[in-house]
């Protein structure tokens, strides 16, 4: 207090460029200089008694801070602040994959597989009974009318965050492992359907009706018949004709008159009397 009143009125000064780089470099030396009086120290094991006492003074530097925060003005969230926000998100997801090591990957055994499914299930079981009693409400016409508007909203702005995408051509080995899985597709297809439908037929009671109506159908299948036969009896196709068409057609009437004729055993006939008449010579 005496100090005070026996300062007298000081003339404010502006803070100058100089003025904060002689206040930062006072800064720097005390630092500097509070480390090097810093002797060796005798490092102490963290107790959990040690480990308490910390969590306490955390919990209770958390409610202190959190009591001294006044009102503060809400600002709304500009597409600025959600750009800058996207950066920093994907900025430490590429510094977090930075400080990653190299991991030793392990197989998946039947026993991690069977943990995991009964993780699942128990986590389901705990879900549905924390769940309480609920109300059912009827779905109205005006329910679902928002409903459908919120998916087309939902679907319109998912689509305007997409970003362009580099197109990639499609290579011999990407079309054989797309017809690859068409087959297997396929397969399991004709297999599902063998399995499930084929070889079992399906029963229909036959009705007097029925059986009039397959009568009828018969009937008018043979009417159509006879005026069809009627109609292109005494008809004929023309042809074309060529030379391989007449050479046959001759080849064709030659083998007609040779076995009509008999032409075919006389020759025969007479092969055989050559034969046996230079057989005759020879032993002459």
């Amino acid at each position: 207090v005496l100090y005070k009143e026996s300062v007298g009125t000081g003339t404010p000064t502006p803070v100058t460029p100089e003025m904060e780089r002689v206040k930062r470099n006072q800064e720097i030396c005390s630092s500097v200089l509070y480390k090097e009086n810093i002797g060796k120290a005798t490092p102490t094991p963290v107790t959990p008694e040690m480990e308490r006492v910390k969590r306490n003074q955390e919990i209770i530097s958390s409610v202190l801070y959190k009591e001294n925060v006044g009102k503060v003005t809400p600002t709304p969230i500009t597409p600025e602040m959600e750009r800058v926000k996207r950066n920093q998100e994907i900025i430490s997801s590429v510094l977090y994959k930075e400080n990653l090591g190299r991991a030793t990957p392990t197989p998946i055994t039947p026993e991690m597989e069977r943990v995991r499914r009964n993780q699942e299930h128990i986590s389901s079981v705990v879900y549905k009974e924390g769940l309480g009693k609920a109300t059912p409400t009827p779905d109205t016409p005006e329910m679902e009318r928002v409903k459908r508007n919120q998916e087309i909203i939902s679907s319109v702005l998912y689509k305007e965050h997409l970003a362009k995408g580099t197109p990639t051509p499609m290579t011999p080995e990407m079309e054989r492992a797309k017809r690859n899985q068409e087959n297997i597709s396929s397969v399991l297809y004709s297999d599902s359907f063998r399995k499930q439908v084929q070889g079992k037929a399906a029963y229909v009671l036959d009705t007097p009706e029925m059986r009039r109506v397959r009568e009828t159908q018969k009937h008018i299948s043979t009417v159509k018949y006879h005026e069809d036969f009627e109609k292109s009896k005494g008809s004929f196709t023309p042809v074309v004709t060529d030379p391989i068409t007449e050479r046959v057609k001759k080849n064709m009437q030659d083998f007609s008159d040779i076995s009509y004729r008999g032409i075919q055993r006389r020759v025969v006939e007479m092969e055989r009397k050559r034969v046996d008449q230079d057989q005759e010579n020879l032993t002459g």
